[in-house]
Order: C-alpha cells, then sequence, then structure tokens
C-alpha cells in the first residue's frame, strides 16, 4: 500500500519477468534503461489519469516504496524514469511501453523499477557533503 490523495490509488503495476520483454523494456529509451535487459524484474508503474490530477506524485511515491520494500529484501533498484522521455527515432518512451503492454490510453506510464541483485554495493552518502544550506527555518 502507497498513501494516495483523496485515497484514490491512480497507481497500477505491470510485473515483467518474461527476458523477451524485458530486453524489449529496455529499448524504450537510449540512456538509462539498458539494465532492464539483466534484471530478472521490471515493474512498469502506471496510473490513471482519470482518477487523479497528482496522478505522477501518487505513482511516484508507491515507486519508491518499491524501492525501499526491494532494499529490505537485500534486492538492488533502478528508476528508469519513462515520461517525457524518447527513443532514439524520437518515439516518445511512454507510448512505446503502452504499445509493448497494451496499456489502455488513459493510462500513463511514469517508470519502470528495475529489481535483481547488486553487481557493486554503493557507499552511502558523505554526511560532510549534505547541503544544509537548502534547509529554512520557518522562511525561505
Amino acid at each position: 500500500m502507497s498513501p494516495a490523495s483523496k485515497s484514490r490509488n491512480p497507481w497500477e503495476f505491470i510485473v515483467v519477468q518474461d527476458k523477451e520483454m524485458l530486453q524489449k523494456l529496455a529499448e524504450c529509451r537510449p540512456h538509462g534503461s539498458k539494465l532492464l535487459e539483466n534484471a530478472p524484474l521490471g515493474i512498469v508503474v502506471i496510473a490513471d489519469t482519470e482518477k487523479s490530477d497528482v496522478w505522477i506524485e501518487d505513482a511516484s511515491i508507491a515507486a519508491l516504496i518499491i524501492q525501499l520494500q526491494a532494499h529490505d529484501l537485500g534486492l538492488g533498484s533502478c528508476w528508469v524514469q519513462v515520461r517525457s522521455r524518447e527513443k532514439e527515432d524520437g518515439v516518445l518512451a511512454e507510448n512505446y511501453i503502452r504499445a509493448l503492454l497494451d496499456i489502455p490510453q488513459n493510462y500513463a506510464v511514469l517508470n519502470v523499477v528495475a529489481i535483481g541483485y547488486a553487481e557493486e554495493e554503493r557507499k552511502p552518502y558523505n554526511e560532510e557533503k549534505l547541503a544544509y544550506e537548502k534547509i529554512h527555518s520557518e522562511k525561505f
């Protein structure tokens, strides 16, 4: 479960494990999606745009919760941006994925969350480099 504005829950998920389909999803944009071809699992995050005017925010929260849950299970994940991205031929990544997965027109494709076992362990951010100047108290 993920929180959503007015509890409208516009998000839905397409779970993809088929290697051939993951390969096709990996071609949705020229950069940043190739990792899908080797992922054991991809979750396509979509939202019914007729249910909520803030579907982007609602679906983003849901996608992030998927990533946090994957981490809790000892898995790695990566957000592959789809909304407002294009394939090399200029076709919108969203339209490409919509056609591949038979997604109705009233649904928008936000992203794909690739899930698998991480090839490398990233070090946590250095707390000394946190941008505390971006935190404002009471007023800007």
